[in-house]
């Protein structure tokens, strides 16, 4: 992606125009990003993704102030009728089952993808929504079908109302209101207040979220990576008492044994492999509910594609995809990252790959992980 070209979906600025006058600033409306949208799915089919096992689904419903919270998945008898006012279909992961929001969230990739979430789908009736609250992530809502009312604001006050299933804003003060039609795009920076209500029936938004990770967070991730990686050396010095250490004070920890462990520990997190590694496998760790359906194989003179469900990422030494990963350099490595990039290698591109490499390849699709260029997705 050329991100100095203008844009229609950011209103006529480029992707850097837009990152730096906007992202994690201010929120935005952008009338018709998006013209002639349409929905990525139709509502019975999103009604039967929502039946799933393997689908994220939640519905909510607000009647007289009072709110309610199911997890899916659901029957089709458990989904209300179009004619109930006050309720919302919400189904996460929408580009991992359905081409056309896989392909829509690629109009996203101005982001890294190690801050992309996944395209969400909320269905409303009239008046439906999840009331007034704020999220930890920088969202594109993209309205696809009919029309829904925001009012957003600055949160001074983030505390909630008690005893609610879902975590509403008890003190929310809106500072602007818009009503969003097909093709209109709202961009929201993270933790800005904000509610949303269909104004009609069958009102679909399309929600691109992106993740803001919280240094604990990632902390607990990257360091629990790192110490399933750790390997002891087959030669390692064990802890030595240092000369005349005998004590009156048995149940003191000696300090030695305190700067021993210490160092134990520094020299660990200093292993800028090990720390590389863990974090671009828990970048490209998918959620637990997906998984891949294998058993393909890569002939000669084709092409391969990722897996609208693959994430792959790269940094300067390594590649990672999907959880693993492996290291790179040389022409593997410059094809490698032109695929994550990319997500797709053509056929010349692959016949350039080294022994190693298109071995790996062929891994990957046997697993499921990538498809010879010009075969379907098992979403498909």
């Amino acid at each position: 992606m050329d991100v100095d070209q203008k844009l229609v979906l950011l209103g006529g600025l480029s992707p850097r125009q837009f990152m730096r006058r906007h992202w994690q600033k201010h929120p935005c409306l952008i009338r018709q990003a998006v013209p002639g949208v349409q929905p990525p799915i139709g509502r019975a089919a999103l009604f039967e993704l929502a039946g799933r096992d393997d689908v994220e689904s939640r519905l909510v419903s607000s009647t007289g102030g009072r709110w309610a919270l199911r997890h899916g998945p659901f029957t089709r008898r458990q989904i209300p009728p179009g004619t109930r006012p006050g309720w919302t279909l919400l189904v996460q992961g929408l580009d991992l089952h359905v081409p056309a929001a896989h392909e829509l969230l690629s109009r996203f990739r101005f982001v890294p993808e190690a801050r992309l979430d996944d395209l969400m789908i909320s269905y409303a009736s009239d008046g439906g929504g999840v009331g007034p609250h704020l999220d930890s992530y920088d969202v594109f809502l993209l309205q696809v079908d009919g029309r829904r009312r925001w009012r957003c604001g600055p949160v001074r006050d983030a505390s909630l109302v008690p005893g609610m299933p879902v975590k509403l804003l008890s003190n929310f003060e809106p500072t602007e209101e818009w009503v969003l039609e097909p093709g209109d795009m709202l961009y929201l920076p993270p933790r800005w207040g904000h509610d949303g209500t269909a104004v009609g029936d069958d009102c679909m938004t399309c929600s691109v979220g992106f993740r803001t990770p919280t240094p604990t967070e990632t902390a607990r991730e990257v360091l629990q990576r790192m110490i399933d990686a750790l390997d002891a050396p087959a030669e390692e010095p064990h802890y030595r008492d240092p000369a005349g250490s005998a004590t009156a004070t048995p149940g003191l920890i000696p300090e030695a044994l305190q700067r021993f462990a210490q160092k134990a520990v520094i020299d660990a997190l200093n292993d800028a492999h090990s720390l590389a590694c863990a974090l671009g496998e828990s970048l490209t760790e998918p959620k637990s509910i997906v998984w891949f359906e294998g058993g393909g194989e890569l002939g000669d003179q084709q092409g391969v594609r990722l897996d609208a469900r693959s994430r792959m990422m790269y940094d300067s030494h390594h590649v990672f995809i999907n959880g693993e990963s492996f290291r790179a350099s040389g022409r593997d490595a410059r094809l490698m990252r032109v695929l994550a990039d990319a997500r797709r290698l053509d056929a010349r591109a692959v016949a350039q790959l080294g022994g190693g490499a298109r071995e790996l390849l062929n891994d990957w699709v046997e697993s499921g992980w990538a498809h010879p260029d010009g075969q379907h997705d098992e979403s498909d």
